[in-house]
């Protein structure tokens, strides 16, 4: 069960890379999402979102009761999940995949606003919590700039 705690919670070991292992998770969920994706079923990414953070809240909770750490940097699930939040509402492509990754990586890393606020959350909720805030930020944005470009 350990083993697949870790392969789930750093996404098939993702969260065990020495350098930025959060951005890592970013970019390989934003490939991901390119590849998986289309025009006829990416209405599925908020359904495979939800599903994921509820499979990260689970797992992170048995990670995190064997760490001394409240947010370890080897748990990359919550990454992967609002990465993929920042990306349900626009159409699959390149061009949106590039503005996605570096809008959520913003919020992700600056905790402005809301984000500030669920990482203060305690428990694998707090961790899963504050990139889906980050995501739904990203998300707001793109959506506005869509309307007004």
């Amino acid at each position: 069960m350990k083993i697949l705690i870790d392969v789930i919670v750093s996404t098939f070991y993702i969260g065990r890379l020495p350098l930025a292992p959060g951005t890592w998770a970013s970019i390989a969920a934003t490939i991901s999402w390119l590849f998986i994706f289309d025009a006829t079923n990416s209405f599925l990414v908020p359904l495979y979102s939800i599903i994921l953070f509820f499979v990260g809240v689970y797992f992170s909770h048995l990670s995190l009761k064997k760490s001394n750490d409240h947010d370890p940097s080897y748990i990359v699930i919550d990454e992967w999940v609002g990465q993929w939040v920042a990306l349900s509402f626009i159409p699959v492509n390149l061009n949106f995949a590039i503005v996605g990754f570096i809008l959520f990586r913003f919020f992700d890393i600056t905790k402005i606003g809301p984000v500030k606020y669920f990482e203060k959350i305690p428990g694998a909720l707090g961790v899963m919590s504050d990139d889906i805030a980050a995501g739904l930020m990203s998300a707001i944005v793109i959506f506005i700039a869509r309307i007004v470009i």
